[in-house]
């Protein structure tokens, strides 16, 4: 699984899911505060649909956080205002480019999560959907 990916099921899944994978490799390794949590701002870019470019549409607040393990440097950066999250997904970066031996049982709860995160997206959209009118069949 890229680190893309990856990245996308941690943020947009349930918290504890970071939390449980970064707790795992916190009992068994040193994992070594690089950079503390910080705030910066970003720009956000957008593709525009008409013209299919990208553009910037204005700055978004971020977390960043930096963590080393056995020399190997993992980065978390996530919209908003979270510490926790942006230091979990540090530790899980830095595991995975560690090559630690945990990583390769994490493919299955990665892939559960992003199962779920998309039944949610199917569900919200069936809500919206069923709100939807349907000027077809109105009647003048």
């Amino acid at each position: 699984m890229n680190r893309r990916r990856r990245t996308e099921i941690l943020i947009q899944g349930k918290p504890s899911l970071a939390q449980k994978l970064a707790d795992e490799i916190k009992e068994k390794y040193l994992c070594q505060e690089v950079s503390a949590p910080k705030y910066g701002l970003t720009m956000m870019k957008v593709r525009e649909t008409a013209k299919n470019s990208l553009f910037y549409i204005g700055e978004v607040l971020v977390t960043e956080a930096k963590v080393a393990i056995k020399q190997e440097i993992g980065v978390g950066i996530v919209i908003g205002m979270k510490d926790e999250l942006a230091t979990h997904l540090a530790i899980i970066d830095a595991a995975y480019n560690a090559e630690l031996p945990e990583t390769a049982n994490w493919e299955a709860p990665l892939l559960a999560e992003e199962q779920a995160i998309r039944e949610e997206k199917i569900h919200k959209q069936a809500q919206i959907l069923r709100t939807k009118v349907q000027f077809e069949t109105m009647e003048v």
